[in-house]
């Protein structure tokens, strides 16, 4: 058990106790933190208090946080949709839904379990080993192309070329609103400081440069390629809601008017991969073909397309 102490500034009269907790311990989220609350582990001069519980300057806060114990990741037998493998690398086309690596509330159901379960122990271990293999990630709501490393040079290699920004990744989506033409987005994106689970464009955030395409305009809505220049969290949902054409069914960066397609999350998809072979210096290119319901959301805007016309 881990005991925090604070000392509340004058700056936070009156705030909920939940939300001065979660500014002042960022790598927590809100609601892992209410539930200390709600389990009293949290007092306010000494007393326990409910997650809507007011502080004032000068009370004495004290958190407790229980140690986790992080399960071990373990091989499941899950499908994957591999579109390239060698001895060095794989790369699988992940499903809308999937979680990339476990973490707490998915401990299963992960591509790394399934990778485990294709790979055994032949994956890079420079993650720890609840990553194995895992060299970078793309949301659980966004489907396509991953790179798995099956080694340490390959992990080196794939995760120099990330840095240098070397990797081509083009990306697909629908986007409210019609995108004239083509558009560059060179604003930094950095954690949105009123809510850690989202990221923002910050004047002291990293620098993120995003590339737009339209393919097909419809009256309400863009079908765009996306080519990221950099990597940054929620680059393209961040950058594309900025300039107010969101994604469509993205449900933290788009508008609280839902689109009338069945998307389960953001219609974007990780569709090209163009990377240097770490140990052949081949150039390796992979396509990963739209998920049925993104084909759906397009087959439905242009069957109204062509009822308007």
């Amino acid at each position: 058990m881990t005991e925090n102490l604070f000392v509340v500034g004058d700056e936070y009269e009156g705030e909920r106790i939940d939300r001065y907790l979660a500014m002042m311990l960022t790598e927590q989220s809100r609601s892992y933190l209410k539930s200390l609350i709600k389990d009293g582990l949290v007092t306010v001069n000494d007393a326990p208090v409910k997650p809507s519980t007011a502080v004032e300057p000068g009370d004495r806060v004290c958190l407790q946080i229980p140690e986790r114990i992080i399960p071990e990741a373990r091989p499941e037998d899950i499908p994957l949709d591999i579109l390239y493998e060698d001895d060095d690398l794989l790369v699988v086309n992940k499903p809308k839904g999937m979680v990339v690596h476990p973490a707490p509330g998915h401990y299963s159901g992960t591509l790394v379990n399934a990778v485990l379960w294709h790979c055994g122990d032949r994956l890079s271990g420079i993650n720890g080993v609840l990553r194995p293999g895992i060299v970078h990630r793309i949301d659980r709501d966004t489907s396509g192309s991953l790179i798995v490393c099956k080694n340490d040079l390959a992990h080196r290699s794939i995760a120099e070329q990330l840095k240098e920004h070397s990797i081509k990744r083009v990306y697909s989506a629908v986007l409210h609103g019609r995108l004239p033409g083509d558009r560059t987005i060179d604003q930094p994106i950095g954690r949105d400081p009123a809510n850690r689970l989202r990221m923002a464009v910050r004047k002291d955030g990293k620098r993120a440069v995003t590339h737009l395409h339209p393919l097909e305009l419809f009256r309400d809505y863009s079908y765009v390629e996306c080519i990221l220049e950099t990597g940054r969290t929620h680059q393209i949902r961040v950058h594309t809601s900025w300039i107010h054409h969101p994604i469509i069914g993205d449900e933290v960066y788009g508008p609280r008017k839902k689109a009338p397609f069945s998307t389960q999350g953001q219609c974007l998809h990780a569709g090209y991969l163009a990377f240097v072979h770490p140990r052949t210096g081949e150039m390796i290119e992979t396509r990963a073909p739209l998920p049925t319901y993104f084909e759906n959301v397009l087959q439905t805007l242009r069957a109204q397309q062509g009822g308007n016309s």
